[in-house]
């Protein structure tokens, strides 16, 4: 990672020339590529050549011609340390701004970077480059967050993926809910994004005499003495304790509010009620 103390150790070995303030802040773009890796392989007009990005060797350049375009910076660079993969980088002046662009080999997506050329650019101090630029510091942190760090697959990206990755899968989970197994035995409902409370969809189906809620319902009761399928035996705890198959103020062996249907067409013999009471 570069700082402002490599990137003006490598101004100052450059000794470079500056027409104006834009080139200060360009060749401060240029001096942390140096800084952090890079080689320079194209500058100048032979960067802007159609085929120099894919065609130009790995030899390292001087950096002669590097201002010659009338505002208009481009470089090549290659990475050794990660198999001389290269990097155009182009930086166009546009009123008080540089417009900083660079595109990794085998990417399709650019960096953009756009500087403020006043807030970094001092004035003309001849040699003595340390007055030539302002907030170096803020300026080289800039650059690498918005150009080197994106080129080189930055963990910043990476973590920014992972950021995104863990919200969907947060909401993800909000919208898988696991009903409880049971009637009466629910879990809490989740809660929507939105704030608003999801009812619950119950997994029992109730009785006939006493139906489950329906979808989006939430129970009105939950009375542990009734419920289950609409077949039981004699032993059945529905029996009001075991007692026997008649219910407390009602027929022998029909619920008090239960529907009864014929088992059979009146009039049948084999099919009367009384054919299948207790014995």
């Amino acid at each position: 990672m570069a700082t402002d103390k490599s990137v003006m150790a490598v101004i100052r070995a450059g000794r470079p020339t500056f027409r104006n303030q834009n080139d200060k802040i360009a060749f401060a773009v240029h001096a942390s590529f140096l800084a952090s890796g890079y080689i320079l392989t194209a500058t100048g007009p032979q960067a802007l050549n159609d085929t120099a990005f894919y065609n130009s060797s790995n030899d390292e350049v001087s950096i002669d011609q590097w201002n010659e375009l009338n505002d208009e910076y481009a470089f090549i660079y290659a990475n050794p340390e990660k198999g001389l993969k290269k990097v155009l980088l182009k930086c166009v002046v546009m009123n008080e701004n540089l417009i900083v662009d660079g595109l990794a080999e085998g990417s399709s997506e650019p960096a953009h970077f756009v500087i403020n050329v006043e807030e970094y650019a001092g004035e003309d101090g001849g040699n003595n480059y340390s007055q030539q630029f302002k907030n170096l510091e803020k300026l080289v942190k800039s650059i690498d967050a918005e150009i080197l760090s994106k080129l080189d697959g930055s963990t910043a990206k990476a973590s920014s993926s992972s950021n995104r990755s863990s919200e969907t899968n947060d909401r993800t989970r909000q919208g898988i809910y696991e009903p409880g197994a049971g009637f009466g035995g629910l879990v809490a409902p989740p809660n929507h994004p939105s704030g608003i409370i999801l009812p619950p969809v119950p997994s029992g189906s109730g009785s006939d005499l006493f139906p489950g809620p329906g979808a989006g319902m939430y129970p009105t009761r939950g009375d542990p003495g009734f419920g289950g399928s609409m077949l039981f035996g004699p032993n059945d705890p529905r029996w009001l304790g075991g007692g026997g198959p008649a219910f407390h103020g009602g027929q022998p062996g029909v619920p008090p509010g239960a529907r009864f249907d014929p088992y059979g067409p009146p009039g049948v013999p084999g099919f009367e009620p009384n054919r299948f009471a207790r014995s």
